[in-house]
């Protein structure tokens, strides 16, 4: 896990749910204490913020040094690096600003960093996780090809996503980069992609699919096992659910590939239901056009790849690399011209990924503010 994986700082982290906070402690990317538990008391500021003091500071009490640093992710609306929340929908205690940040740098006397749970699950996985498992087999294959930039998403309860570009998290000016949820929805276009791109949106189309009412759909696990064949059930909506899910999220995926031009990974609860979804996902980015005059092009410049199946693996892996003569020498050189992208699933898990990723933008940004001085 790079230089992060070595190092003997520590970092007291957080799991910001709706309903409990989840404390512990981080060393070398790896948790070095007991988790503590919390109710979040989201609708109470006063009780939540108590909270939010006291798992702090049972989880110090079990670090055998003291932190450096503070570091998780909380949902926005945010102001991040002024560690400022907003107006939370499912926290309906914080309204006009609650100053979390300042507030326990005062209490703790440490830096306190907090970004979107999106956008540190997708550090996480740049800096341990899918790019350097797709780099390393490039490396392996003997394949020039090296990716710098990856774009994630994470499909559960909502759609969020996470932009990294060359190393370093991407947040925006207003701390609202990646807000992929608010694409339009491809088959709906009167709303937004989360609406066919969540837990909700399986359980609707199924219900929709199967001639019940959204109360009766069941969980997207049991729809998937449906889909399977390993439980009973309608089979043929609970297939519909998952592929539609992947066309839907294929596009709003397509249109930020559009502007980064890198690899894709995906986490969340529902990634676990890749087979059903990912190649209705990848089939959507290798879509095409048609111009006014009947013409085709692809959506996307590049061809993209499901990286979970092993033909489409291998063959992004080998590329077209050939060797080319360097004109007015004798040298020659190596020329991939496969323009080409790969989109896979978390090799870390959601939740590991989010805390690596917290661990490390802590780290990073104490370093480069000590190389500034």
């Amino acid at each position: 896990m790079s230089a992060f994986g070595r190092d003997s700082r520590i970092v007291l982290t957080l799991d910001a749910g709706g309903t409990s906070f989840r404390f512990s402690a981080t060393r070398g990317g790896k948790s070095i204490t007991e988790t503590v538990t919390l109710p979040s008391h989201g609708d109470n500021l006063q009780r939540c913020l108590g909270n939010l003091l006291q798992g702090f500071n049972l989880i110090k009490k079990q670090c055998p040094k003291p932190p450096v640093a503070i570091s998780f992710a909380f949902p926005g609306p945010a102001d991040y690096p002024a560690g400022i929340i907003g107006d939370l929908p499912n926290l309906p205690a914080f309204r006009g600003g609650v100053a979390m940040g300042p507030m326990l740098e005062e209490k703790f006397g440490i830096p306190v960093f907090i970004n979107n749970d999106g956008e540190l699950f997708v550090y996480g996985e740049a800096i341990a996780g899918f790019l350097p498992y797709v780099n390393g087999l490039l490396e392996k294959a003997g394949s020039p090809k090296r990716y710098r930039n990856l774009f994630g998403v994470t499909l559960g309860t909502g759609f969020g996503g996470g932009i990294t570009r060359n190393g370093e998290l991407y947040a925006g000016d207003n701390s609202n980069a990646s807000q992929i949820w608010l694409s339009r929805h491809k088959l709906s276009p009167q709303m937004n992609a989360e609406e066919g791109a969540c837990i909700r949106a399986v359980r609707r189309v199924y219900a929709e699919k199967a001639g019940i009412s959204f109360d009766q759909a069941p969980d997207p696990r049991v729809i998937e096992e449906i889909a399977l064949g390993k439980t009973s059930g309608n089979r043929d909506a609970a297939i519909e659910a998952y592929r539609r899910m992947g066309e839907v999220a294929g596009d709003a995926i397509g249109n930020a590939l559009t502007l980064l031009d890198g690899l894709a990974v995906i986490g969340g609860g529902l990634s676990k239901g890749w087979r059903l979804f990912l190649p209705a996902l990848v089939a959507e980015l290798n879509s095409q056009y048609t111009g006014p005059n009947g013409n085709k092009f692809r959506r996307l410049p590049e061809a993209a790849f499901n990286l979970e199946d092993p033909a489409q693996l291998k063959t992004f892996l080998k590329g077209e690399t050939r060797a080319i003569a360097v004109p007015g020498t004798k040298r020659k050189i190596k020329y991939d011209p496969l323009q080409r992208i790969g989109v896979g699933i978390s090799r870390l898990g959601t939740s590991e990924a989010i805390a690596i990723g917290a661990y490390a933008f802590a780290l990073r940004s104490l370093d480069q503010k000590k190389e500034k001085k």
